[in-house]
């Protein structure tokens, strides 16, 4: 999350952008993406839990989950790797679409019929949680593969926590 926050704040052309995502070091835009991101995390998750253990344990578990499922749909076909080495071009490209978008399907039902444990309303919302982090996942992933050129295991970090954060915020807003 740190190096692409650093390498999409450089402004910098791909090919520096990258080479700042491969550094050792964290940038301030990757501090400040990471404390963004640490304390909604933290935020979400204890609104969850206040409102009961049960919420709290489908946030959990619904935001983990799905924070999977957008590195699944970042390695779809058509996805392009930025870099001719590393994890983005090990998987770019390596699940079939199809694949990805009916494990989509299923995992927002699985989300739904979970939440229906706690009424309509928990049932719809974390379904609706699904969509949006995976919504937010997607705008994140066609602005690095504009900016970067395709993704890199920066880009595959990055997209796992905008879609479990998302979806934390989601379910504890609901």
């Amino acid at each position: 999350l740190a190096d692409t926050a650093d390498g999409l704040g450089s402004g910098k052309p791909a090919e520096d952008a990258l080479r700042i995502m491969k550094q050792s070091d964290i940038g301030p835009f990757g501090v400040i993406a990471l404390v963004l991101v640490l304390l909604a995390q933290v935020a979400a998750l204890s609104q969850a839990y206040g409102h009961s253990w049960v919420r709290g344990a489908l946030a959990a578990a619904v935001s983990a989950t799905v924070a999977r499922l957008a590195l699944t749909l970042a390695a779809r076909t058509g996805v392009p790797a930025a870099r001719p080495e590393g994890l983005g071009a090990a998987v770019a490209g390596v699940v079939p679409a199809a694949g990805a978008l009916g494990t989509a399907l299923a995992l927002t039902l699985a989300a739904g019929v979970a939440g229906a444990g706690l009424g309509t309303r928990t049932a719809l919302l974390a379904a609706g949680a699904v969509l949006a982090a995976l919504g937010a996942a997607e705008l994140l992933l066609r602005h690095c593969t504009r900016r970067f050129g395709g993704v890199t295991g920066d880009v595959f970090g990055a997209l796992a926590e905008t879609a479990a954060t998302t979806a934390l915020v989601v379910l504890a807003l609901g």
